[in-house]
Parts: C-alpha cells; structure tokens; sequence
C-alpha cells in the first residue's frame, strides 16, 4: 500500500498530518488548508518539545475511481483516527454497519498490494473487485493479543457504483485491518497489563505475583482508556488458565466514561460500574496494584490511582505502596551477579556496581574446590544454589551459608556424553528447581519441589524436539526452553506451567501450548529472561552472522535500541530488573554491558553466568 514504500519514502494521499504539543493541538504550516492533489505538503517544526505527529484521513474524493477508492480505504485504516470513521466513508452504508475493524489486524511486510480482478466486474459497469495481497507477518487478535504469521495473504475487496450518486464505494471487503509492517509499528505499541498467578507461584512470601500479559494497542487513540478497558476485559487466551483478576467479573468503566486522564498530581481517578461497590480493602488494593503495574510506561505518568464506584471511594494506592501489595519481577533488585571461575567454583560480584569488582567465591561449599562445576543457578531469595558437575553427570544443591556442608547428588543423568546430560538448571519463585535431562535414551523436564527430593517429570505433550536450556520466568508460570529439532533447526518456545495440585498427593505439573518466540531464527545459542515479558536472544537467522536482540514472549520485537555486539557469545545471563547490566561469556571471557556503556571485560578466566533464578 501506499504508506508501505521502498526507501523509507512515506506518500500519503488523502491525508492531514497534525501535531499535537503539550498544550493542546497545533496545526503544522502547510496543513491548515487539506490537500486536494494526494501529495504530503512541506510542513514547518515548531521550536515546542513533546510534538507528536497526528495523521488522520481525508474522506473519498468525488467521482474517485475504484482503485483510489480502494487506496484511499487502505490509507484511512492507518490513520489515527479512533473509530476509523473516514475509513467507514469509503464503505457502502449496509458495509459499514457489519464491517468490525476491531476483531483483527494483519500486519503484511511491505502494506497489502492490489490487483484488479478481471473477472470481477468493470470500471465502467457497476461493480468491481480487487485483491488485496501481500507477505503475512503478524495477527493481533480481538484480544490485543500479538501472534507472528507467515505466508501469502489474499482477500477480495468488492466495490459497487452508487446508481443514484454516481459514486464508487466499497460493499464487500474482508473483518478486521490491515496494514503494512512499517505502518503497523508507527501506530501501534506493546504494553503489559498484568494480572496475578493463580498457581500461589510465591509461595510462602504472602504476596500474589504479578504476570505481564502483552497486548497491542493503538499508541496515538487514548492509550491510557484503552489498556484500563483491556485490564478489565480479563487475560488473554493462552495466559487465562494460570492467572486471576482482583477485579469482580464483569467490572467496567462506569457508564458515561469515555476517556481516563491523570490530575496535575499525576493521580488516576478510575470510576467504575457497581460489579465493584462492594469490594474490601485488600481486594481493591489489589486492583489498584494491577492498574499501576499496566499503565506503569504509558505517558503521562501515574503514580497513584484511586478507584470508585456507586459514587463512593474505594481504595487509592500509589506506586510505593503497590510493592507491598504485590511482587512484580523487575521490581527484585539482585544483590549479585554469578559465574563459574576458572577453578570452576561459584564466585559472584556486585549486581549494580559501577566499576569492575573482584570476583569472590560465594559462601558455602559451591564456592569452595569441593566440586567442579560447570554451571549454577542461585534461588531468587540467593539464599540456595544449585550447581551441576563439571562432565554434567551430577547436579548439586547446597546453602550459600559459609560452613554449610554439601551432601550427594540431587539428580544423576546416565548419558552417554556431556552434551547429553544435565542442562543449566533454573529456579522459580516457589523456591522450586528445574532441570532438563538431555540423554536421548529418556530425554525429560525435571522439577525438584525445594530443589530436594525425588524430581517429577513435567509433562509437555507438544515439545517435538529435545531441551537445551531452560528458563523459568520470575512469575513461575512461564517457561522459556531452547529445543533443537530434528531437522537440526533450534528454536526459543514459550511454554505455560500449569500445576494439577491435590491434597496429600505430588503434584502434577505440565508445560503447555508451546509458542515460538524466535520465529525467524535457525540457531539459538543462548537466551535469559530480561524483563516481565522480554528475553534477550543470540542466535542466528539462516545463512545470517550471530546476533543479540531483544524478543518479546508473544514473538514480537520490542521498540527501542539493541544490544551493542560483543564477539562470539556462548552464554547470556540477564535480570528481570532491567536496571542491570547484561553479562556474557563470550571470547573474551565474561563480560558485561552496563547502561549507556560499551562491553566491560570482567574476567578473561570464567563462565557459565547467570542472575538470580
């Protein structure tokens, strides 16, 4: 489509393009009169800061032939217009009241093509049709919920002549949007909205735990109404059976509220229906805690909500408050960063340091020369560690307490090779260890409750391939696992823990509905949770050179800066508290990337590093 063009070029016909600073809406020079010709007119900057480019359609022009009508439909849909009510005047009035723009958004490589239709009808007659093509990329649902998609994409666009006007509008045209790739990431954004694991995935600390659930919204059409609206419409499908909602089912706005704006005080005020007039304290904190952690990056800023209903206050909560309400992961603040020396002991350094501490051995025998190891991972509480033997045959837990003493193997695996034995293990916020057995004789997911005991094997009825890494994300109800398959082909999925917990009985835990992260990559190498619902990835694409990037858990790549490069990475390690630097072990032996700095060498001697989790 037109707004999709090589080069970067953006021509827009059939449309006005308007800033809006932060005092009001300006109207840019050059745009006061709406152009006539299709051309995008030369606009003046203003000297005023926080200018945001607005661009809304223009209507059909008269006598439009039916491929700008077409055109000009297409153009509308990209526009910041919020009920695409231009968009609807390029439609036929039986068309507009069944078209639903809302149910979906395809999002195609270069924006859809067209391509008339011979057998369609003629230009000069009183019908005609196009189709609409073009290189899928991605679905954003009636859920907001973002899923990567691939193959051609071909839908039919039906237009009839009005007998009585004389003019050209479209009567039959696919559900939902579409647009372009460039477009699609001008107007829309990724945000979390989040809820809290239904699972008791914190078990002992009192708190629920927050879960991101990204969703896409349109960045520049009231974000801040539209994500409060998404919240209290509940999870997403694929993150519905591991999460609950502090707010009563079917709580909404209350009637009448059309738009939610923060108070000079950067205050919140959220009416809402009477589903929620008789919520208690803690419930409605709750709620307010859900709400702060959604609209945590939108602009402007809220640092307080307040929610109402029946006329009446409910709760307020600000964002200090909210940490003791509930436990989000990138509010933990890691005391240190952990690897393998070259003594192959665990040793540790400040998380945050700004300068290049010495490496210590951490207390507790997994500091001490009383087993080689090859790689470890320390419990979120950084009180445990489990470490796994330096051939990979035996896998370690003992206390980070010095004088403490470590007793036999937790876990043993019979393969044959290194690289068929035990995997880096990975704690969760229960306190619960992870494992995956590589030997191909009886490859398995292992969870060892309190990383002791007899390990249960998880089940993951989907997973084709054979584990090579495993990540459990700081919610404990996502689980992030690189899979080689059998065609070679290494994949980062996304799976949902879901635990089947009766009195008296062992647990049944399961990993389900395995989603790929990584669509577009052949090699994985490494990968580690870098935020609620962000990885940080080195791979490769096909017949591609290894690179490091951000993903996030719905296969979506986030907006914002990547990782500088660093030489030959084999291992990543990575906080949810995105305040911390990144750490590698690369050829250059471990190395870190703190915020607005380049690559600092830590230790040419040492590997295998990791954050607490």
């Amino acid at each position: 489509m037109g707004a999709d063009r090589e080069g970067g070029a953006r021509r827009m016909p059939g449309r006005a393009v308007v800033a809006y600073a932060a005092s009001g809406v300006v109207l840019l020079a050059g745009c006061a009169s709406m152009p006539d010709d299709g051309d995008l007119r030369g606009v003046e900057s203003t000297p005023r800061q926080d200018i945001q480019v607005r661009v809304f359609a223009m209507p059909p022009r008269e006598n439009a032939q039916p491929s700008e009508i077409v055109q000009g439909f297409l153009e509308a849909l990209t526009s910041d217009d919020p009920t695409y009510a231009t968009a609807r005047q390029y439609l036929t009035g039986e068309a507009r009241q069944t078209w639903k723009p809302d149910v979906s958004t395809m999002v195609l490589l270069d924006g859809p093509g067209t391509e008339a239709d011979p057998s369609g009808g003629r230009a000069d007659g009183d019908d005609f049709s196009f189709t609409l093509t073009g290189t899928m990329v991605a679905a954003v649902d009636a859920q907001q919920a973002y899923t990567p998609a691939s193959g051609r994409y071909s839908q039919p666009v039906h237009l009839t002549k009005n007998r009585k006007t004389g003019q050209w509008r479209i009567d039959g045209l696919p559900q939902g949007v579409v647009m372009g790739k460039s477009d699609f990431e001008r107007n829309y954004m990724s945000v979390n909205k989040y809820y809290f694991a239904s699972n008791s995935a914190d078990a002992g600390t009192g708190q629920p735990t927050g879960v991101a659930d990204p969703v896409y919204v349109r960045e520049r059409v009231d974000p801040m109404t539209e994500m409060v609206r998404s919240l209290l419409q509940g999870p997403t499908s694929w993150l519905r059976p591991v999460v609950r909602s502090s707010f009563p089912t079917g709580t909404a706005l209350d009637k009448g509220v059309t738009s939610l704006t923060p108070d000079d005080q950067n205050k919140l005020t959220v009416p809402l229906n009477d589903k929620a007039a008789r919520v208690g304290h803690t419930q409605c904190t709750e709620m307010a805690a859900q709400l702060l952690y959604t609209l945590h990056n939108l602009t402007p800023a809220v640092d307080e909500v307040e929610l109402r209903a029946g006329g009446a206050r409910l709760c307020s909560l600000d964002e200090e408050s909210a940490v003791a309400v509930a436990a989000r992961g990138s509010a933990s603040h890691p005391d240190y960063l952990y690897f393998i020396d070259g003594k192959h002991r665990l040793v540790r350094i400040p998380g945050g340091s700004g300068d290049t501490p010495k490496a210590e051995p951490v207390p507790g025998p997994l500091g001490e020369e009383v087993k080689q190891l090859r790689a470890a991972a320390v419990s979120r509480d950084e009180h445990t560690a489990a470490g796994v033997s330096v051939d990979g045959k035996a896998l370690y837990v003992g206390s980070l307490v010095s004088g403490s003493s470590l007793g036999e193997p937790v876990l043993r695996s019979t393969g044959k090779t290194e690289t068929d034995r035990l995997t880096t293990p990975s704690w969760d916020a229960r306190g619960d260890l992870w494992v995956a057995d590589r030997n191909p004789v009886a490859p398995r997911l292992l969870l060892l409750e309190q990383g002791a005991g007899v390990p249960l094997e998880v089940r993951a009825p989907a997973l084709t391939g054979r584990i090579r890494d495993v990540r459990v994300a700081a919610d404990g109800v996502r689980i992030a696992l690189v899979v080689e398959e059998k065609d070679g082909k290494e994949s980062l999925l996304i799976g949902r823990i879901e635990r089947d917990e009766k009195d008296g009985e062992r647990p049944v835990v399961s990993v389900l509905e395995l989603r790929s992260a990584t669509p577009e990559l052949e090699e994985v190498t490494t990968m580690a949770w870098a935020g609620d619902s962000r990885l940080v990835v080195v791979g490769r694409e096909q017949g591609g050179v290894q690179q490091m990037r951000y993903v996030e858990v719905d296969g979506s790549v986030p907006e914002g800066p990547t990782p500088a490069a660093v030489t030959g990475v084999k291992e990543i390690a990575a906080s949810e508290d995105e305040r911390l630097p990144l750490a590698a072990y690369s050829e250059d032996g471990i190395v870190r990337l703190p915020s607005g700095a380049q690559w600092q060498k830590v230790v040419k001697d040492g590997s295998a590093p990791v954050y607490p989790g």
